[in-house]
């Protein structure tokens, strides 16, 4: 049986996004985005959570991302789950679970001029 593995995050960026470029001129971009859950406790009280991930855009969203995106930015990231692993420098293996972006939704609103429809961009990146 063939698997599923789909990410939908909305959320605000924690920090710019990292462009860098690899062999062959290829960009790619990293930023962390955090998104938060509220509930109530038994008591009442309302508990806020937030979770911070790793987004990773690749090429033409990458672009885009060093360009439009900025701390604290609203987005919404469609993309998969990548695990990957190293060793760091005494030995000890280390893991890290990626969202690799393949859709991406500006939601900030935007600004009077702006060039979006109804207030949003969408961007998709069809490349693997």
């Amino acid at each position: 049986m063939r698997g599923i593995n789909r990410v939908t995050l909305a959320g605000n960026l924690g920090k710019e996004p990292d462009m860098q470029f690899l062999e062959g001129n290829i960009p790619v971009a990293k930023f962390s985005l955090a998104t938060t859950e509220n509930y109530k406790d038994k008591t009442g009280k309302t508990i806020s959570h937030t979770e911070w991930h790793t987004v990773v855009l690749w090429r033409g969203l990458a672009e885009l991302a060093q360009k439009y995106l900025h701390k604290g930015s609203f987005v919404l990231v469609e993309g998969k789950l990548k695990t990957r692993s190293w060793d760091d420098k005494d030995g000890h293996k280390k893991y890290i679970t990626e969202i690799i972006g393949d859709n991406l939704i500006m939601l900030d609103k935007k600004q009077e001029g702006g060039s979006s429809v109804e207030g949003f961009d969408v961007v998709r990146d069809d490349m693997p």
